[in-house]
């Protein structure tokens, strides 16, 4: 393998598993071969996954506003120790709503700043049920997220 690419997500939700099941299936396509994907839930990602990784996707509900309270325990986890170490690396993420994600993808934006991750990929936002073209945007998300990591 010549890179690993961590996905972190909180996917509590039948359809918050959807979308990181085709994040996950765009990732693996068996084209990008060469990319390792790890994919850990983010109450039990750690800074050594973090530190291990070339490269992120991040995954998480829009709750009241904001990212999960897990996705954030993950970012407190994380980042003092991941601070310059990790910096330019190249991250994507999905956000999952019921009316809007703009707090939470604006919430992870900052966060990632902060790191001086490099998002790669537009963030993708779903609302209500995902539908079939939420679904292919979240593959699409996976497979050019690992790509880019090549």
């Amino acid at each position: 393998m010549s890179a690993r690419l961590l996905i972190v997500h909180h996917s509590p939700t039948a359809n918050l598993t959807r979308l990181f099941d085709s994040v996950w299936a765009g990732a693996t396509s068996p084209e990008l071969h060469e990319v390792e994907v790890v994919g850990r839930s983010a109450l039990e990602a750690t800074v050594e996954d973090v530190l291990g990784a070339d490269g992120y996707l991040l995954g998480t509900p829009a709750n009241l506003g904001y990212m999960s309270g897990a996705l954030k325990h993950f970012f407190d986890t994380i980042y003092e120790e991941s601070l310059e170490v990790t910096a330019n690396r190249p991250f994507g993420m999905w956000l999952h709503g019921h009316t809007d994600t703009d707090g939470a993808q604006l919430g992870i934006e900052k966060i990632c700043r902060g790191l001086q991750w490099r998002l790669v990929q537009p963030p993708l936002s779903s609302l209500g049920p995902p539908t079939e073209h939420d679904l292919d945007a979240c593959w699409e998300l996976g497979a050019a997220t690992a790509a880019h990591l090549l």
